[in-house]
C-alpha cells in the first residue's frame, strides 16, 4: 500500500498534461479492428492504458514500443484467446465486449477490483439479439461470449453510460454494417461519443451518420479504401488535468500544455466552471494558465461529465458560498459510489455536501483542515483528496494513494515538479 502526505503548498511553473486515456483505449480499439499498422504517439501507460494494450495483444495485435513517445500496432493477424482480462477499466470492458463478440468461439472476459462489482446487464440483455450467446456471472463479471455477433437494428438505453454504445458503433464497423440503426434512448455523455466517432474517422473506420444522437445509421455506402498506416497522436487529457487546473486556480499559478479546447472530451467543460466560479485564467492555443483569485460558488451540470465531480468538488470547497453540481445519480458506478464517497472523505476535511437527489450541494469557502483520508482505491479521489489538501491547515496523508495508477501514475511527481510539498511512501 502506498501512503501520499500532503503539504499546504504554493505552487508555481509548467508542466505537460498527461495523455487521455480514453482516447488512447479508443485507439488501441480502433488499431484492432483496422487491420493494418498504426502508429499511436503520445501513448498512455496509466493501468487502464496497459489493460487495452493486453486485450489488443491478445486478440492478435502485434504491440511495439518504439520510443517512450510512439507505439507501433500490427492488427494485421487474428487470435482468438480463451481468456482476457480487461484490468479495472470501465471503458475496456464496455467497449471491448463487442469486439470480442465478433469471434465465433467462446472467450472470457475478466476484470479486477471494482469492476467486479459494476453491473454488465446490458450486455445480457442487448448481445443475445445480435446473435451472441452470453454467460454471465448474475450480470457480473466474469463473462463468456460466443459469436459471431452480426448487425442488426436495435435499441438500446444509453442512460447507464455511453461506452456500451462506443462498443457496439466499433463493433458495427468492424463487422461491414450495411443499412442497420442503433436507436439510442436517455444518451449520457455525448461528448464521450463524439470522441468515439473522431477516432474512428481517423483509422479510416466506417463512421455512421448520427441522427441528434437518437440513432446512427450505417449506410450502405462502401468505406473509402485508405492506406494501411495509420498515425493517430493522443490527445491530452481533460479528466485528469482538470486536477491541475484547479490546483493553479487555489495554489498557485500554474501553466498546462497539451489540452486542446476544441477537444471533443466531455471534461473541457471543467473551464466553464473555473470561469463561473472567477477564476484567474488565461488561455492561448493549448497553453491554459491558471492563478488564485477570489472564488464564489457556482452552479454546474455534470450529468454529460461525471468525472469531473471530484475535481469540482476540490474547487468548489474554496468557493464562497454553496455550489450546485447535478449528475449525482451518474456516480454510484465508479470505482466507488462517488457521491458517499466524496462526502464522506472531504468530510473529514471539514466540509459539508448534501446530497439532494440528483444535485450535489458544497458549502465551501470555509477552508479545510488537513485530515487522515482513504482513496477507496478511486483514482479521482486520491487526486481530488491531493489537489484540496495543497490549501488546507496541515497535512493530508492519503491512504491506498496508489489508486492513480488507473488513469495517471505521474501525478504525485507532476504536482511536485510545480512545487507541492509531496512525501510519497510503501508500507507493507
Amino acid at each position: 500500500m502506498m501512503i501520499a502526505t500532503i503539504h499546504p503548498s504554493t505552487l508555481s511553473g509548467k508542466m505537460q498534461a498527461p495523455a487521455s486515456k480514453s482516447s488512447m483505449q479508443r485507439a488501441c480499439a480502433a488499431a484492432l479492428i483496422t487491420k493494418g499498422e498504426a502508429t499511436i504517439v503520445n501513448p498512455g501507460h496509466s493501468n487502464d492504458d496497459q489493460a487495452a494494450l493486453g486485450v489488443i495483444q491478445a486478440l492478435g495485435a502485434a504491440v511495439k514500443h518504439i520510443s517512450p513517445h510512439e507505439i507501433q500496432v500490427n492488427s494485421s493477424s487474428e487470435n482468438t484467446p480463451v481468456a482476457v482480462n480487461c484490468g479495472e477499466s470501465g471503458l475496456g470492458i464496455r467497449m471491448f465486449a463487442p469486439l470480442i463478440a465478433l469471434h465465433a468461439t467462446a472467450v472470457t472476459i475478466n476484470g479486477e477490483g471494482s469492476l467486479l462489482t459494476r453491473p454488465m446487464d446490458f450486455f445480457d440483455e442487448v448481445l443475445p439479439r445480435l446473435g451472441v450467446t452470453v454467460q454471465s456471472n448474475k450480470g457480473r463479471l466474469p463473462i463468456t461470449l460466443t459469436g459471431p455477433l452480426q448487425p442488426a437494428d436495435i435499441e438500446i438505453d444509453g442512460s447507464l453510460s455511453s461506452q456500451f454504445l462506443t462498443g457496439l458503433l466499433m463493433a458495427y464497423a468492424a463487422a461491414g454494417a450495411r443499412n442497420v440503426s442503433i436507436r439510442v434512448t436517455n444518451l449520457k455523455s455525448r461528448p464521450y461519443i463524439d470522441l468515439t466517432l473522431k477516432v474512428m474517422e481517423a483509422f479510416g473506420l466506417k463512421t455512421p451518420v448520427n441522427n441528434k444522437y437518437e440513432s446512427f445509421y450505417f449506410d450502405n455506402t462502401p468505406v473509402a479504401k485508405k492506406e494501411n498506416k495509420v498515425t493517430y497522436t493522443v490527445e491530452g487529457d481533460w479528466s485528469g488535468g482538470a486536477f491541475l487546473l484547479v490546483a493553479g486556480a487555489i495554489a498557485g499559478a500554474v501553466e498546462v500544455k497539451g489540452l486542446d479546447p476544441s477537444s471533443a472530451q466531455a471534461d473541457k467543460k471543467i473551464l466553464e466552471a473555473l470561469k463561473d466560479a472567477g477564476a484567474g485564467m488565461e488561455i492561448s492555443g493549448d497553453r491554459i494558465r491558471l492563478y488564485p483569485q477570489e472564488l464564489k460558488a457556482f452552479s454546474f451540470d455534470a450529468t454529460d461529465c461525471p468525472d469531473l465531480f471530484p475535481p469540482l468538488v476540490a474547487l468548489a470547497a474554496y468557493c464562497t458560498g454553496t455550489t450546485s453540481i447535478k449528475g449525482v445519480s451518474r456516480l454510484a458506478h465508479k470505482e466507488s459510489n462517488r457521491g458517499l464517497t466524496l462526502q464522506d472523505e472531504f468530510g473529514k476535511m471539514g466540509l459539508r455536501i448534501d446530497l439532494e437527489e440528483d444535485v450535489m450541494q458544497v458549502h465551501g469557502g470555509n477552508g479545510l483542515k488537513g485530515a487522515h483520508v482513504h482513496s477507496r482505491h478511486d483514482h479521482r479521489i486520491a487526486m481530488a483528496c491531493a489537489t484540496a489538501a495543497l490549501k488546507a491547515v496541515g497535512e493530508t496523508v492519503i491512504s491506498d494513494a496508489e489508486a492513480i495508477n488507473k488513469s495517471y501514475p505521474d501525478f504525485y511527481d507532476d504536482i511536485r515538479g510545480i512545487g507541492a510539498a509531496v512525501e510519497v511512501r510503501r508500507i507493507h
